[in-house]
């Protein structure tokens, strides 16, 4: 990003003026009330990778929500490699496998106050279980579900039917119990797999902004993959995509839904859940939980454009909630948390340069979340209304413009920090 050359005081004095005119305009006219557990129907706890096994905040929601001290969790780790792959399976200490990640959430979940948490003992060494009636009797008897990390696609060949895509008899009964009332939560790919239509399969910003995305699975992790057909489709209001600000991952979120029809993503961070009532329904209600954030990308007023020198997108909105803020997903209104308010920008400085908005990982100093920090810097700073940053790669080289328009507008529950970004005016084009 080129910073231009330093503003007037009147300059300045007139940017403040109207952030804060946009910050008053865009003030939602509700706050969001205290998150309570959903009373008919199940939930959705969601988490975007890299789950710490000291966030308390979020292993407690899910056995909360699964009955607190009668909680019986069935954890899921299908995406993981199987024991037979694992060439240390045999070493408690080092294995990675579908059957050790089982017993360690299982663990974890007891830690937290689950009455029981059992593995359920479904992977690619165990395909038939999944229509295995003594298993199905073992979901039967869960108040909550947990799908591990790993690779998403696994979960689509062991607990779908092939090209059918129909569900196993142990999807079903996850299925029916997450309608009764049940808690399915996931982390990762355990996350991804409750997509719906157009699962994200693998791929990176930069190849996806260049290359567009295609229908399939590819071996070429920078290649942007999807699944038609979906995930398991627990969460349809819009596409799922997780690591997004690890992993600088806005871009190939962007574009999959351009290229795909989608007006909506939900772009988990990590460590950071995702909490859905009521979802499929027209009550389907979001709350962030966690230390990070979920960006919500609305396309519904977006254009998409393949020129000579690339393709480019205008119209985009960058909405990103942090903890306790809520998000009605029917009429898409985000309400911040109470105990924040709206952000006065009171910093004259420039929006620092941003060469790597999409975390490349050819660059060797990579930072993450990388988006986020120039939405932020633009959002506490009142001497611009827009701001530019660039991806590492060129050939082309993109350009991803941040805009605070009318609409906009940022919150802070410490009267100094951007915290919360609502309506933030995004477009990206070939330089």
């Amino acid at each position: 990003m080129t910073v231009s050359a330093r503003p007037s005081r009147r300059a300045i004095a007139h940017a403040c003026a109207t952030a804060v005119a946009l910050a008053v305009i865009a003030v939602p006219s509700a706050q969001a009330a205290p998150r309570a557990t959903a009373t008919t129907g199940g939930s959705l706890v969601l988490v975007g990778g890299g789950l710490k096994d000291d966030n308390a905040e979020v292993y407690e929601e899910i056995v909360k929500r699964a009955g607190g001290p009668g909680a019986r969790i069935g954890v899921l780790t299908a995406a993981s490699v199987p024991e037979s792959q694992d060439p240390d399976a045999g070493d408690p200490d080092r294995c990675s496998n579908s059957a050790c990640n089982g017993a360690y959430y299982s663990a974890l979940f007891k830690k937290y106050g689950a009455a029981d948490a059992q593995w359920i003992p479904i992977d690619l060494d165990h395909v038939g279980n999944a229509d295995s009636d003594a298993v199905v009797a073992q979901i039967d008897s869960m108040t909550g579900f947990f799908f591990g990390g790993g690779d998403q696609y696994r979960y689509v060949t062991t607990l779908l039917h092939g090209g059918a895509h129909t569900d196993t008899k142990v999807l079903a009964a996850i299925r029916a119990k997450l309608a009764q009332g049940a808690v399915v939560a996931g982390s990762s790919a355990g996350a991804q797999i409750a997509s719906g239509p157009d699962m994200v399969t693998g791929g990176d910003s930069y190849r996806a902004l260049k290359d567009g995305s295609t229908p399939g699975y590819f071996d070429d992790p920078a290649r942007l993959g999807y699944l038609p057909e979906g995930g398991f489709g627990f969460l349809s209001s819009g596409l799922v995509d997780t690591h997004t600000g690890t992993e600088g991952r806005e871009g190939r979120a962007l574009r999959l839904a351009a290229d795909t029809g989608h007006d909506r993503v939900y772009a988990l961070d990590e460590n950071t859940a995702l909490v859905v009532d009521h979802p499929g329904t027209r009550r389907e209600d979001v709350t962030v939980l966690g230390t990070n954030g979920v960006a919500v990308l609305d396309l519904r007023g977006a254009r998409a454009r393949e020129g000579r020198a690339g393709w480019s997108l205008r119209g985009a909105r960058y909405t990103y909630l942090t903890d306790g803020d809520r998000y009605d997903a029917l009429h898409r209104q985000p309400l911040p948390a109470s105990g924040k308010r709206a952000l006065r920008p009171g910093s004259a400085a420039p929006v620092p340069a941003n060469t790597d908005v999409f975390r490349s990982t050819a660059d060797p100093v990579a930072p993450p979340y990388s988006f986020r920090t120039t939405a932020r810097a633009l959002a506490s700073t009142c001497a611009q209304t827009t701001a530019t940053a660039t991806t590492y790669e060129s050939g082309p080289r993109f350009q991803v413009t941040f805009a605070k328009r009318p609409g906009f507008s940022a919150w802070t529950s410490d009267g100094s920090t951007a915290q919360t970004l609502i309506g933030m005016g995004i477009a990206v084009a070939p330089q």
